[in-house]
């Protein structure tokens, strides 16, 4: 469910230009930046590039990676 928040100027603009690198809407990067510091404070001890790779990767569309097989790459 979508709820209009007010939130400061600054923030909005921080965000419109982060969305702008990141392929993602103005609401999407603020929730985005939002996931992240929930789990960094539920997380305390995680640096907070660990949590924010963590979820992206936890985004991805893991079915266009192949799997990996223990021995494929050796020679």
């Amino acid at each position: 469910m979508s709820m209009p928040v007010r939130i400061d100027d600054e923030l909005y603009e921080q965000a419109k230009t982060a969305s702008k690198g990141e392929c993602r809407t103005i609401a999407g990067q603020l929730e985005f930046w939002a996931k992240i510091g929930r789990a960094a404070l539920d997380n305390p001890d995680l640096p907070i590039e660990f949590v924010r790779e963590l979820l992206i990767a936890r985004a991805e569309d893991h079915q266009q990676f192949p799997a990996f097989e223990p021995g494929q790459f050796r020679d």
